[in-house]
């Protein structure tokens, strides 16, 4: 009788493992047939999510709305055609202002950001804002959310972030939202900025598990003596970390990238739960991102990291060594349920095969989701303190 019982309860426990495995599948089909989540595999599925686009040909995403414009920024090159006509392509953000590129109502994903923003990338200041919060789940420059914080173009292909020929900016971050999303672009140069730009979304209902997007941004120039470079701190709630992109300015010489990145979550006090090997390492690289043929730094750029850009000295007024990495978690988000922060070691080499702390100009974009509210972010740092000269 007793082995009855046993076989019996194996079942039970078996039948309840797989009622549970099908529940979560038939949630995540849910979600991917209520048009939000759609990769290559489920394309072909239908749902009943409906597609819409902000830009300067249709500023509201309304449908049946698009180039209506009659009098546009680029009214004299279509004075000759009218309306329909690319009469009002881009427009132009004046110093100081700060222009609302998106403002929605409702449930949904931003599912695609394309934009060319002129002027200084790093004097772009890039906010984005769920469900009517008052502060920004997204308060980053525009060139380094996109991965180009030494306002210098090179090619990035990954599968979160694109930067194509001709500074062409797109983000594929997945960005949900159950009430509302308004995106904004402040010009804190003192030059008028021109901005052609697409958000894509889909209009549909937002599963229970979803957590907000969210990216900051940090500086530190230089970073102090024997100090670890901060990434992220003060994060509360649960949520899952996503990705990093760093400009790193080096001011010695010699290899810099010998400091380990660590994640403190849920609690972690003096030691971290993961801690990294060498920031190479964790750029996905090795060996200092050295070519072993040509013995010169190699550049790459694929879906889940890169090395994408070395600006190196001229022999005149570019004197420093800068470099631009990312990332990206996809396949491996960190996953915390109470908080978060994230650390690296700003470290090279010495005399006597001993480390070197150093003190070099380093800057980050953390990318994260979590549940709201989010805390308070740092302030963003001054103009002065924002250039790139």
């Amino acid at each position: 009788m007793r082995k009855k019982w046993k076989v019996l309860s194996v079942g039970v426990v078996a039948l309840l493992g797989y009622a549970l495995l099908m529940t979560a599948d038939a949630q995540a089909q849910s979600a991917s047939q209520g048009g939000l989540g759609s990769g290559l595999s489920d394309i072909y599925r239908l749902s009943n999510a409906h597609s819409f686009s902000i830009g300067p040909e249709n500023l509201t995403g309304e449908k049946g709305k698009g180039a209506m414009a009659v009098e546009g920024s680029a009214s004299h090159a279509a004075r000759d055609l009218g309306q329909g006509w690319k009469v009002n392509p881009f427009v132009v953000i004046q110093p100081g202002h700060t222009l609302t590129l998106a403002a929605i109502n409702g449930s949904g994903a931003i599912e695609h950001i394309w934009m060319t923003p002129t002027g200084n990338w790093h004097l772009s200041i890039l906010r984005m804002y769920w469900d009517g919060e008052k502060d920004p789940s997204v308060e980053v420059p525009a060139g380094d959310f996109f991965g180009m914080g030494w306002g210098k173009y090179a090619q990035l292909s990954s599968l979160a972030v694109c930067v194509n020929p001709g500074s062409a900016f797109n983000s594929y971050w997945p960005m949900p939202f159950r009430k509302s999303a308004r995106l904004t672009m402040e010009n804190l140069d003192d030059k008028p900025m021109t901005i052609f730009y697409q958000i894509d979304y889909t209009q549909a209902p937002v599963p229970d598990d979803a957590a907000y997007f969210h990216a900051q941004f940090r500086r530190v120039n230089p970073v102090p003596y024997k100090q670890v470079y901060t990434i992220l701190d003060g994060v509360k709630g649960k949520g899952q970390y996503v990705g990093t992109y760093m400009a790193w300015g080096v001011h010695n010489n010699g290899w810099w990238g010998e400091g380990e990145i660590k994640f403190y979550m849920d609690g972690d006090k003096d030691f971290p739960t993961i801690a990294g090997t060498g920031t190479e390492d964790y750029f996905n690289g090795s060996y200092d991102f050295e070519n072993q043929e040509t013995h010169q730094y190699e550049t790459f750029t694929s879906p889940y990291s890169g090395l994408v850009q070395v600006i190196r000295p001229d022999g005149l007024y570019q004197s420093q060594q800068r470099f631009g990495l990312y990332r990206w978690h996809i396949t491996d988000p960190i996953r915390f349920d109470r908080d978060l922060r994230i650390t690296i070691q700003d470290l090279g080499w010495q005399s006597g095969g001993r480390y070197l702390p150093l003190m070099d100009d380093i800057s980050s974009v953390a990318y994260w989701y979590q549940t709201e509210p989010h805390a308070p972010f740092p302030k963003l740092p001054d103009r002065d303190h924002l250039a790139v000269n």
